[in-house]
C-alpha cells in the first residue's frame, strides 16, 4: 500500500486528522489519539504501524515482514516492514480494526463531539 492510498483511506475514516510528524511519519488520529501511521519516506516505503487485539498481534508477529512497533511500546502494536507481508485489503481491515480499538477508548463526551 503507497503512502497516498494509506491516506486517502484514513481520511475516509469518520473524524480522523492526519498530521506529519517524527522525521516526515503520516500520523492518523482520532479524537487526538494515534491509531495508524506510515513511517515511509515516499511511495515505494511501505512501513505501517497500527494497534490490534492481543491475539492478532500474537499471531502477526509471527509473521514475515512484520514486527513489534518499535516505539508503540505500549499496547499491541505492529509494524509491518515488508510489501509482501500483507494485502491492502487486510491493512485496510487491520487500520479499521485500529480505529475502533482507539475511538472505543474515547470519552463519551468526545464520542459525541466527533459524531461517533
Amino acid at each position: 500500500m503507497t503512502r497516498d492510498e494509506f491516506n486517502d483511506y484514513c481520511k475516509s475514516l469518520k473524524s480522523t486528522s492526519n498530521v506529519v510528524q517524527w522525521g516526515d511519519a503520516s500520523v492518523w488520529k482520532i479524537g487526538g489519539k494515534v491509531f495508524a501511521i506510515h513511517s515511509g519516506q515516499d511511495d515505494n516505503a511501505h512501513t505501517m504501524s497500527f494497534k490490534c487485539s492481543e491475539l492478532n498481534f500474537r499471531i502477526l508477529t509471527e509473521l514475515d515482514g512484520i514486527q513489534r512497533a518499535p516505539y508503540l511500546t505500549q499496547g499491541n502494536w505492529i509494524q509491518i516492514t515488508s510489501e509482501k507481508a500483507m494485502n491492502n485489503q487486510d491493512i485496510k481491515d487491520y487500520i479499521k480494526d485500529s480505529y475502533d480499538i482507539i475511538a472505543a477508548k474515547l470519552t463519551k463526551k468526545l464520542k459525541g463531539e466527533l459524531g461517533i
